[in-house]
């Protein structure tokens, strides 16, 4: 009897252990098609890197953060639908926000938000992210145990992008659990599936810092971002400015979050690597950059193409959604030296597709980069050894992890450890 092929967006087993399916989906071919929800699954480091720098316009992000779920809320019927997905464009998932964004709209709300995130800023940011690690590993360390992701994970991202964008302190705790789990892809959760705005539910708050800002400017980025233009000198609209606002809270400290809880779950099954880290804390940048190319935060992103075009020897109708798979990428042994193997001495670390690549690769990993960095240098320094819990994840050779209900993120529910304190 025929074996049947795992559904990648619905099957828990694949969100436990996507790097199976991808090295299935691999094996067939680089660009195959999915059998379920009629997407093409980009396995190979060449050809996403094809897709995802896109020189001539043939893919579209307006698709990117949910992929064929729920589908086009139109139906393709020519070989170029730019006409009708500009007709259409209102009616997708996540369309008021940056991340689906095309062309030249792109381009000028993507180069507002750069002009502000700057290495001045970031820099300055330094030092509170170094007095927010400790401040909360003091809540946890004299347990001898947490659940890192969110007494650590979350906090030390929601805090940073916080204190970054220049949210008062008094509301920031409550934000923290306002912005919570990613929303559940799987289990039926329309709005995050299907809303233009899921963000919507900060707006009211975002609207009032910035009028705020407007009305009192303050030495802080939100004050920046309300009185900033566009590069032609037009002033963009308060709306798309709170759109702005909104998505840089939710993305910086999203992604970032499940990267230091993946990190220290590598450094837990590796004692020897801690010991290795904790010795010459100058190598821990080249440690996340090997835990963004061995297992990242973000599995996959979408493109739907606009024209009839061909990816390797694919030919590709114009309407189809592409899942162009980051993690299966970063893991191609065409490309990389024995994949499967978690190697922070590997030669050019950072070629990898751990934030993506292209016009729309990640604009906040800068400060991903230096809130992970920071997060485990304190914590390796405040710790003389970090231990899985067996009561918790299984016993060592029998680990077992929950992951939330997401196909697009990889993303850890929980990570209980042990450690011994300094």
């Amino acid at each position: 009897m025929q074996k049947v092929e795992p559904d990648f967006f619905s099957d828990p087993a694949v969100i436990e252990n996507p790097r199976s399916y991808f090295d299935h989906m691999r094996s067939k071919c680089p660009v195959a098609r999915e059998g379920y929800h009629d997407t093409v699954m980009v396995t190979g480091f060449a050809e996403a890197t094809e897709i995802l720098r896109d020189k001539d316009g043939v893919f579209s992000n307006a698709c990117s953060v949910v992929g064929p779920i729920p589908g086009l809320p139109f139906e393709p019927q020519a070989p170029d639908i730019r006409a009708s997905l500009d007709a259409h464009r209102a009616e997708m998932p996540w369309a008021d926000h940056l991340v689906c964004m095309d062309g030249k709209t792109h381009t000028d709300h993507r180069a507002l938000l750069l002009s502000l995130l700057t290495y001045k800023r970031l820099k300055q940011n330094e030092e509170y992210l170094h007095n927010l690690a400790d401040r909360l590993i003091d809540g946890f360390i004299a347990d001898g145990a947490c659940n890192l992701v969110p007494a650590y994970a979350h906090a030390t991202t929601t805090y940073a992008i916080s204190d970054l964008m220049g949210i008062p302190v008094e509301d920031r705790a409550e934000l923290l659990e306002l912005i919570g789990a990613p929303p559940s892809q799987v289990d039926g959760d329309a709005v995050h599936k299907v809303g233009s705005d899921p963000l919507i539910f900060l707006k009211e708050r975002f609207d009032g810092y910035l009028r705020d800002r407007l009305a009192t400017p303050r030495a802080d980025l939100m004050t920046e971002l309300v009185h900033a233009k566009f590069r032609d000198g037009s002033q963009p609209d308060f709306d798309a400015l709170s759109a702005l606002a909104r998505f840089l809270f939710g993305a910086g400290q999203d992604t970032t979050s499940r990267l230091i809880a993946m990190a220290v779950l590598m450094l837990a099954e590796e004692p020897g690597l801690q010991a290795r880290l904790r010795s010459d804390p100058a190598r821990i940048p080249d440690f996340i950059e090997e835990v963004l190319r061995y297992d990242a935060p973000v599995k996959v992103a979408y493109r739907l193409a606009l024209v009839d075009t061909k990816v390797g020897e694919l030919d590709i109708a114009a309407g189809t959604i592409l899942t162009v798979a980051l993690a299966a990428a970063s893991n191609d042994p065409a490309h990389f030296e024995q994949p499967e193997r978690f190697d922070i001495d590997r030669p050019h670390v950072r070629d990898h597709m751990g934030f993506s690549r292209g016009a729309h690769g990640c604009l906040g990993a800068p400060l991903g980069r230096m809130e992970s960095r920071i997060a485990i240098e304190r914590l390796l320094a405040r710790t003389s050894d970090i231990r899985l819990s067996d009561a918790h994840h299984g016993p060592a050779g029998d680990r077992r992890y929950r992951f939330e209900p997401t196909y697009t993120f990889r993303s850890l529910a929980d990570l209980y450890v042990e450690f011994t304190p300094v």
